[in-house]
């Protein structure tokens, strides 16, 4: 049996709303196991990003637990938390969040500056990664000079190129055209295939579902069905 790689148990976010509270979250009971495709899917509001943001890390339950990689979210120190976003969590966002100032190449080595790699690994690593998206040949472009479909798999690679256990993308299509997204979607699962990485994604877009393994449906903050689905081939 797969191993898990995320498990949440009775998990609750609320936030602070005037003189109450607002419950973003409401006793989420989930586990992926490693490997998966999977999409946390509802309208706007239902709670998908700031699910994603727990599990990335990026905040932490107010009551119940997330538990990733076998860490406890709200156990973490923040240095913890920094590093386990560093070493084994990919991030990919709608906006892709691209250093105008830096090429292809420097965006995308940037997660393993931070990783203390040396500069042989750093380029041969980036250089792979931009391959996997196919823009080897745009590694000295800036980002100004791309396409917005360019720019996403840029993003992707980033995401990549430190080949992370779980890559979260939060709606990482919402700014392309529909022949941009299939691709990165394309991109996307050939990757989850090729090297075994957990890709979680929140999404209301049908094109992004119809790639998805599985599809754990969100609304008002509780899930209310979890299914896995016949996947579209690539």
């Amino acid at each position: 049996m797969s191993e898990k790689i995320i498990v949440t148990e009775n998990l609750v976010k609320r936030f602070p709303v005037g003189d109450g509270e607002f419950t973003a979250l409401n006793d989420i009971n989930l586990s992926f196991k490693k490997g998966e495709f999977s999409g946390i899917v509802g309208p706007s509001g239902s709670g998908k990003t700031t699910l994603l943001n727990i599990l990335g890390s990026l905040d932490s339950p107010t009551d119940g637990t997330a538990t990733v990689m076998g860490h406890r979210i709200s156990s973490l120190s923040h240095k913890e938390a920094a590093q386990l976003r560093n070493m084994h969590i990919g991030f990919i966002f709608q906006v892709y969040n691209l250093l105008p100032v830096y090429t292809v190449f420097e965006n995308v080595e940037f997660a393993l500056i931070l990783q203390n790699r040396s500069t042989t690994e750093r380029k041969k690593a980036v250089m792979e990664a931009l391959e996997w998206v196919g823009l080897e040949n745009m590694a000295n472009k800036k980002p100004a000079k791309l396409s917005g479909g360019e720019g996403q798999r840029v993003a992707i690679a980033r995401a990549m190129v430190k080949r992370p256990e779980l890559v979260l993308a939060d709606e990482p299509t919402a700014n392309l055209d529909a022949k941009n997204a299939h691709a990165i979607l394309q991109t996307m699962k050939k990757l989850n295939e090729e090297l075994k990485t957990t890709f979680l994604f929140s999404t209301h877009d049908e094109k992004v579902m119809a790639y998805m393994n599985r599809l754990v449906h969100l609304e008002d903050g509780k899930v209310v069905k979890d299914e896995y689905v016949e996947t579209k081939t690539i």
